[in-house]
């Protein structure tokens, strides 16, 4: 009994850390795909939350997310993406480098993804995470040298996937702050909104 009183605990303390450090604020509600964005304590860039229910089931989404030389196709301003390693399906490692505004150079990022269901399944849960040191870096392009995402997606209806999306990263070098709101705000809506064309085809 104490022993799970004392888990309950600690599942509630990393639940409210979790949502407590972050203060979203509503920057875009377009096309049923609404973007947030938040400060990040201690941190000098924004995070940025999307929540959208789009029209899809959980194998297309997955089908999208596994097939990385096609993130280019829906993901803003993403000039190519390539398979580092694939240590399961659902498990893998890729490099992605992202287009920026002349005079700027390119950012590019080495990302962990894991996909991840229960067996039902009711939802899934998707985590990607910067790996900066796993290659070397390239000549002329930034490493973005923090990333961090989380999606939780469930399914209201057969036909239907919710999607609650977060991501925090550090673009690296000096970045104007017009650049950093365009890729904060406008960059996961044009996304979304690419994606939620493809999960229809």
């Amino acid at each position: 009994m104490l022993r799970s009183y004392f888990i309950a605990l600690c599942c509630f303390l990393f639940n409210t850390y979790c949502f407590s450090q972050y203060d979203w604020k509503l920057e875009k509600n377009k096309n049923g795909i609404k973007v947030y964005l938040s400060d990040v304590p201690g941190k000098n860039f924004k995070a940025a939350k999307v929540d959208c229910t789009l029209t899809g089931t959980y194998a297309k989404l997955v089908g999208i997310l596994t097939n990385v030389p096609n993130f280019p196709d829906w993901i803003y301003h993403n000039k190519s993406s390539k398979l580092i390693r694939r240590n399961n399906p659902l498990d893998f490692i890729y490099h992605t480098e992202t287009s920026m505004p002349w005079p700027m150079s390119n950012r590019d990022a080495i990302i962990h993804m894991r996909i991840k269901t229960d067996s039902l399944p009711r939802f899934l849960t998707i985590t990607g995470t910067g790996e900066p040191g796993l290659l070397p870096k390239t000549s002329g392009k930034v490493r973005v040298s923090y990333f961090k995402a989380n999606w939780k997606v469930t399914m209201p209806s057969a036909q239907t996937i919710n999607i609650i999306y977060t991501i925090e990263l550090d673009p690296g070098g000096s970045v104007p702050a017009w650049i950093a709101n365009m890729f904060a705000d406008k960059g996961p809506y044009e996304s979304f909104s690419n994606l939620a064309d493809l999960l229809k085809k």
